[in-house]
């Protein structure tokens, strides 16, 4: 008893006294952290939606099944390092399972700071390293070749400003005009589109889905043969998913959110792509006349004929189109802000004023392409030495 005392005293000095009642399970704690405290986050901008659709997602496949049943105050660091050694077994990438390790940190971050759990043992477990995704910019040539086939085609500005401007594609597909100004050329990137993820709106998640539950395959099955992963996997005998199809769902489709932090800035406009975006509202002016009163006013710069938002997916199809009719092997749409990004620090441009022109939040961000202004570096020292020494 008195060497409970002693650790007990010795916990409090320390700061890691938990307060008193029966603590969660990780699941409990889990799903509290979800729904109160980034769902607060959201609300209040300082997290996107779309991120804590990504942790909802991880935490239901990844975090409940490894570790959910264990009581939050008996988590220990071996619990999180066998976690993270079965994910990568799977196989499952890296990057991904250092996501994981980050969620349950954060998590266990705020039940400490409440009192919930004495100390943050993800503290005490290395994060799992990651390989850094190779940066895959298209060439002069190749970014020449998607804008002349980008010109022929009906929203072909929103390409370039692209390659031009660095947008990400919410940011390019959430543009207004009332944000544009061609007289000055500034643009202020203040909204973007994103498409969320639905929620029940139900009482019963599981039986509200359960004509859309996949089961298992047979052996032998074809019917998936040309998946590039296989046959998909069922849903858990407790599945939530499928709120799509919940007559009461929330939350989700495609909406117009402002973007957090520095994201949020006024850039310049390239002269060239002035003019192009000049002829662009002019073309769509015609489409919006045409269109009567089938037009739906977004004030959009980049929209369907009819004036509805773009949808992402389109988006992406119609990059992969233009691509192929460039003669340009398949690239992500998030590439076209890389290409933006090195052109820019090729052109002499420094890596502060790029982070800023970009959005980047943190310059370690922008610090992926120094290898780039490096070469630059090292460029002009050997045209010095040629001067000098001939």
């Amino acid at each position: 008893m008195r060497a409970k005392v002693r650790e007990l005293l010795k916990q409090k000095a320390a700061g890691k006294v938990r307060k008193a009642g029966r603590p969660p399970t990780v699941e409990q704690w889990m799903t509290t952290f979800l729904d109160t405290v980034c769902a607060r986050k959201v609300e209040d901008g300082s997290m996107a939606p779309r991120t804590l659709d990504d942790y909802r997602s991880k935490v239901a496949l990844y975090v409940i099944p490894g570790i959910g049943k264990h009581r939050i105050d008996r988590l220990t660091p071996d619990h999180l390092d066998q976690l993270y050694l079965e994910l990568l077994r799977r196989p499952l990438a890296s990057s991904t399972v250092l996501k994981v390790h980050r969620i349950i940190s954060r998590a266990l971050k705020v039940a400490f700071q409440r009192g919930t759990v004495a100390e943050n043992v993800a503290l005490k477990v290395d994060a799992p390293s990651a390989e850094e995704v190779e940066i895959e910019p298209l060439t002069k040539e190749e970014a020449r070749a998607v804008l002349d086939v980008a010109e022929r085609r009906r929203n072909g500005a929103r390409w370039s400003v692209a390659l031009a401007m660095g947008l990400r594609q919410g940011e390019a597909l959430g543009l207004r005009w009332q944000y544009v100004d061609l007289d000055e050329g500034v643009m202020r990137v203040w909204w973007q589109l994103q498409r969320l993820t639905w929620q029940h709106g139900c009482d019963d998640p599981h039986a509200c889905g359960a004509k859309h539950h996949r089961k298992a395959c047979r052996a032998g099955c074809t019917a998936h043969k040309a998946y590039k992963r296989g046959c998909p996997k069922p849903c858990p005998k407790d599945c939530t998913g499928h709120a799509k199809a919940c007559p009461q769902r929330k939350g989700g489709g495609l909406v117009f959110r402002p973007p957090k932090g520095k994201n949020r800035r006024t850039v310049p406009i390239p002269p060239p792509l002035v003019a192009l975006l000049r002829a662009h509202r002019a073309s769509q002016l015609r489409e919006r006349l045409a269109a009567g009163n089938l037009w739906e006013e977004n004030d959009l710069v980049f929209c369907q004929p009819n004036g509805k938002p773009i949808d992402p997916r389109r988006d992406w199809a119609e990059w992969g189109e233009i691509l192929a009719a460039a003669g340009v092997e398949a690239k992500r749409v998030h590439d076209g802000r890389h290409t933006a990004a090195t052109l820019l620090v090729e052109n002499g441009v420094g890596l502060r004023v790029v982070m800023e022109l970009l959005g980047h939040s943190q310059m370690r961000v922008t610090q992926r392409y120094s290898h780039v202004s490096s070469a630059l570096a090292e460029e002009a020292a050997s045209k010095v030495g040629k001067a000098l020494w001939g």
